[in-house]
């Protein structure tokens, strides 16, 4: 197995089309597992099988804890991204990082808009050694090109819709994606 290697810097490089141009499609179900409730007791699987995650409820909401929550999976792709993207950024200017690391806190909390729910995030990037003016300047940059800002600035494209009952559930078909 070859080492494992950070994407390349092209992937900076500007598209120009029409409609959004699709490179990846991350795909997960979530069953609700004992307490027949996915964010009580569901399970998290990936099509590829790569990832699989028992949900808990936290404590802080009444639950047992014991498993990962929503906030906390969205938390790690968030910073993750991040966390890539600014990499990205500073290895095409030729900005050498060291220890860079990407914290990312996100809050299910009560809206008072509707009474119901909303998220948010806070991201905190540490760039030691790295001058402040230039450090404040890779981050701005990193947000303007990061998906899970650009989503949290100005939302996300999304569809829900419900599985006809002689649809498959599968991955595979239409109904899924």
């Amino acid at each position: 197995m070859s080492p494992l290697q950070p994407p390349p810097t092209s992937l900076l490089d500007k598209y120009h089309g029409e409609e959004a141009q699709p490179l990846y499609i991350g795909r997960v179900r979530v069953t609700g597992g004992e307490a027949a409730h996915g964010r009580a007791s569901g399970v998290v699987r990936s099509d590829d099988g790569a990832l699989e995650v028992d949900l808990r409820l936290p404590i802080e909401l009444g639950g047992p804890g014991g498993g990962s929550n929503p906030e906390q999976l969205l938390a790690a792709g968030y910073a993750a991204c991040f966390h890539g993207a600014l990499t990205l950024l500073a290895k095409r200017a030729d900005i050498v990082l060291t220890d860079l690391t990407v914290d990312a806190a996100v809050t299910f909390a009560r809206d008072p808009m509707d009474g119901l729910f909303l998220l948010s995030a806070d991201i905190r990037v540490s760039l030691p050694g790295l001058d402040r003016a230039l450090a404040a300047e890779l981050v701005r940059n990193t947000e303007r090109i990061c998906p899970y800002a650009k989503m949290s600035r100005h939302g996300i494209d999304h569809v829900v819709a419900v599985a006809l009952d002689h649809e498959s559930p599968g991955f595979d078909d239409e109904a899924s994606r």
